[in-house]
């Protein structure tokens, strides 16, 4: 099979799982308690709960001109692979739904499934009594399926256009373009629906969402940038070429206080080699001043970046 089309296929596969997690969060979790964090998602249940149109139908609704300017701005590859996941997790949010899977016989008996809130027949996975955990639970999927639409290169239109403009553009994380772009929709939700519960609700299942969206898309951050100062810096630094096979940067600095001059060693490792570098450092001067920082990103000899390329370039 030709490298480019099996690598299409992979991705496409690969969306499609993320909008199953995607569509199971909001049927199951999130929708039938008004409860969202932020996205098209969140303003679909606006038509769903008032005009009772699917969920599915309103993310499409306010999806498309989202995509117009995804196409425009992002480029032919991201516009039509955000059709693509538009589409999958519009269609399986109505299609995972209870009352649907009843009506098709997948589900026979749908009412373990159905609940009453606030005076209104409503189809969930938990109950009224639970919608903590149904909260969180559902944000969790969420996270999940975003991650993996992302790790894929795809998108699922909607909020993900701007976020992954942003990222794009400036380099935060996606997480990060979240908070950003999902602020503004958490707070016409709770103001639309005039419960001040559905804003705290909202901002608690974005900060899971956007946890998790990261980790499924970039995982995590396995890199330690490490800085070592020591008057025995230069056994140090032949200790790690020797044991860990890390190259070894030095920093000229000049102590604040002392006025003293010194070397600063820095390094990237993995996590496991972490504990080595420590052994040295202590076996050689153990009065050295170690910091560890977690490093976002890598690129080069010895590692594998975690950047998630989203424009329509070819990586053939």
């Amino acid at each position: 099979m030709d490298k480019k089309l099996k690598r299409n296929i992979i991705q496409h596969l690969g969306i499609i799982a993320g909008s199953i997690l995607f569509a199971i969060a909001y049927s199951w979790f999130l929708v039938p308690y008004k409860i969202a964090p932020g996205g098209v998602g969140g303003l679909g249940q606006i038509l769903f709960h008032f005009f009772n149109i699917p969920i599915g139908v309103s993310m499409i609704i306010f999806n498309v001109p989202l995509f117009i300017l995804s196409f425009v701005f992002l480029g032919k590859r991201f516009g039509l692979r955000s059709l693509f996941g538009m589409f999958s997790t519009s269609i399986l949010a109505d299609f995972l739904s209870f009352k649907n899977l009843h009506n098709m016989g997948i589900i026979k008996d749908l009412s373990p499934y159905t609940f009453i809130n606030h005076g209104k027949e409503i189809y969930a996975m938990l109950s009224p009594q639970d919608i903590y955990l149904s909260a969180v639970t559902g944000s969790v999927l969420l996270g999940l399926g975003l991650g993996i639409i992302f790790r894929f290169r795809g998108s699922t239109g909607g909020t993900d256009i701007p976020v992954a403009f942003l990222k794009q553009k400036t380099g935060i994380s996606i997480g990060m373009g979240y908070w950003v772009v999902e602020t503004i929709i958490i707070m016409t939700i709770g103001i639309v629906f005039q419960d001040l519960k559905l804003i705290i609700w909202g901002y608690v299942n974005l900060f899971i969402t956007t946890k998790l969206t990261d980790l499924a898309s970039e995982g995590l951050p396995y890199v330690k940038g490490v800085y070592i100062i020591s008057e025995k810096d230069n056994e140090i630094k032949e200790k790690i070429y020797d044991k860990i096979r890390r190259g070894v940067t030095l920093f000229k600095a000049q102590g604040g206080y002392t006025g003293n001059e010194f070397n600063i060693l820095f390094c990237a490792m993995n996590r496991r080699q972490v504990a080595m570098m420590r052994d040295i450092v202590k076996d050689i001067d153990p009065k050295a001043f170690v910091l560890l920082t977690d490093v976002n990103d890598v690129m080069g000899y010895g590692f594998r970046s975690r950047n998630i390329e989203l424009t329509d370039k070819d990586t053939s």
